[in-house]
């Protein structure tokens, strides 16, 4: 996984509440064996609407949702399918619990913004739909111009994603400390 520290980018705006898996990545698209071609099924039915905003990304990394984002099946497919069709990053309202670990697990961050914060950063969307936005993981932030919202995250999702390891990766990565762990405690 790539290391998640800040990413600076332009929004797609798909504000809509309760966008499920199925709608991220239909079935249909989930016959390959490997990560490769997912992209290409991304959002697919509303991608036919050529006025859609996901038909216009202009290299844009973090995709603006509504509430309830990643609801439906478990299938990791969903965030498997942002990442291959460009995002690094999804900001929503709230997302479903499942969504979010697996998103978080495979280098995805999901950022659930506040009411207040959410409606402030669409707004300048809708007065700039170029605006750039800044993520920062450290921080626990997101700013763009003169605005700053705080999110919230999981300590352990953090380290992780700041890594760009899964929890496996993240055991392995101490397994000098806990051979030695092992070590002190069978000569005791």
């Amino acid at each position: 996984m790539k290391p998640f520290l800040e990413l600076t980018s332009r929004v797609v705006p798909l504000v809509r509440d309760d966008i499920d898996t199925d709608q991220i990545i239909a079935a249909r698209y989930l016959t390959v064996t490997d990560r490769s071609g997912l992209g290409e099924g991304l959002f697919a039915a509303w991608r036919e609407d050529p006025s859609s905003p996901l038909n216009h990304r202009d290299g844009a990394s973090i995709l603006l949702a509504g509430h309830n984002f990643g609801c439906g099946s478990s299938r990791e497919h969903a965030p498997w399918a942002l990442l291959a069709g460009g995002y690094r990053c999804v900001i929503a309202r709230s997302f479903a619990d499942i969504f979010r670990q697996n998103a978080q697990r495979n280098g995805l961050l999901p950022v659930a913004l506040e009411e207040p914060a959410h409606a402030r950063l669409l707004a300048s969307l809708e007065m700039n739909p170029a605006l750039d936005v800044r993520v920062d993981l450290f921080g626990r932030t997101v700013s763009w111009r003169d605005h700053l919202a705080r999110f919230e995250i999981d300590d352990f999702a953090r380290e992780c994603l700041l890594g760009g390891v899964d929890s496996l990766g993240y055991l392995l990565a101490k397994s000098d400390a806990i051979g030695a762990f092992e070590a002190r405690r069978g000569a005791a």
